[in-house]
C-alpha cells in the first residue's frame, strides 16, 4: 500500500524535522495516522519526500524529512483549461479529474450563458476551494506540481490573451478532430463552453483569435464530459497516456 501523500508548502530539507500544515495535520487524523508512520511530502517544486511522522497532536503534527525522490509524473504536453463555470459540482469534478489527467492551467470562465453569478468575494472563496481541489489531486494522482487554478476572468479576455500555442474550442459541427491536428503541438490553450453552449457571437470572437473548432465526435457531451474527454483524447495524443 502506498504511503500517504501531503502537500507541504514550505522548504523541505532532508535531515530536518518540520511543524506540518494545519491541511495536513487535519488529513492525518482523519487518517488515524500515529508516530512512526511513514508518510510523503511535496513542496510543489518537483520531486518528493520520505518522512516519519515524529509527533501527532489534536492541532499540530511533525515529521522529520527522511529522504528526497526525483520522481516526475508531468506530461509532455502543457495544457491550459479555459473552462466556462458550471453549476453545483460540476466545476468542482473538472477540476479534480483535470489535474488527475495532468493539466497545467485552469482559468474559470464567465461567458454569456453561463449559468452561475457570483460577486467578487463569494468568487474569490470558490478560487480558494478549487485550488484546494486541485491540491487533494495531486495528493491522490501523485503528481509533485500543483496546477494554478487563475483567478475568473471574461470569455473574451482569456480568448484574447497573446499566447503562442495551439488555440482548441470544441464545436459539434467543427471540421476538425483531434487526430487532424499537426503532430508537433506541445501547448494547448483548451477552450470549453458552458451548458448552453456558445453564442454566435463568441464562436466568431474566438475564430478571430485563431481558435481551432475541434470534433470529438457526433454525440453532444454535457460541459463536464467534453472537458474530461477532450483531456484525455488530447493526452493520449500529444501526452502520456497511453
Amino acid at each position: 500500500m502506498r504511503n500517504p501523500r501531503f502537500y507541504e508548502p514550505q522548504t523541505l530539507i532532508e535531515k530536518t524535522t518540520v511543524t506540518l500544515s494545519d491541511d495536513a495535520t487535519q488529513h492525518i487524523r482523519v487518517l488515524r495516522l500515529s508516530v512512526g508512520d511513514a508518510v510523503i511530502l511535496f513542496n510543489g517544486q518537483g520531486g518528493q519526500y520520505n518522512a516519519q511522522l515524529t509527533d501527532v497532536q489534536k492541532r499540530t503534527c511533525k515529521a522529520e524529512i527522511i529522504s528526497f525522490q526525483e520522481t516526475d509524473n508531468e506530461s509532455p504536453l502543457h495544457l491550459h483549461l479555459g473552462q466556462v463555470i458550471s453549476r453545483g459540482d460540476r466545476m468542482e469534478f473538472v477540476i479534480q479529474k483535470a489535474v488527475e489527467l495532468g493539466v497545467n492551467e485552469i482559468t474559470p470562465l464567465i461567458s454569456e450563458r453561463c449559468g452561475v453569478k457570483l460577486n467578487a468575494e463569494r468568487m474569490a472563496k470558490k478560487q480558494s476551494q478549487w485550488q484546494k481541489i486541485a491540491i487533494s489531486a495531486c495528493e491522490q494522482s501523485g503528481r509533485n506540481y500543483v496546477p494554478v487554478i487563475h483567478e475568473t476572468q471574461s470569455l473574451n479576455d482569456w480568448s484574447a490573451a497573446n499566447v503562442e500555442c495551439c488555440k482548441l474550442t470544441l464545436h459539434p459541427r467543427a471540421k476538425h478532430s483531434i487526430n487532424t491536428l499537426p503532430n508537433d503541438i506541445k501547448h494547448i490553450r483548451l477552450l470549453i463552453g458552458p451548458e448552453g453552449g456558445f453564442s454566435d457571437d463568441e464562436i466568431s470572437l474566438t475564430e478571430s483569435l485563431d481558435f481551432t473548432e475541434t470534433l470529438l465526435g457526433p454525440r453532444v457531451l454535457r460541459t463536464e464530459t467534453a472537458a474530461l474527454t477532450a483531456i484525455t483524447a488530447l493526452q493520449c495524443r500529444f501526452g502520456d497516456l497511453a
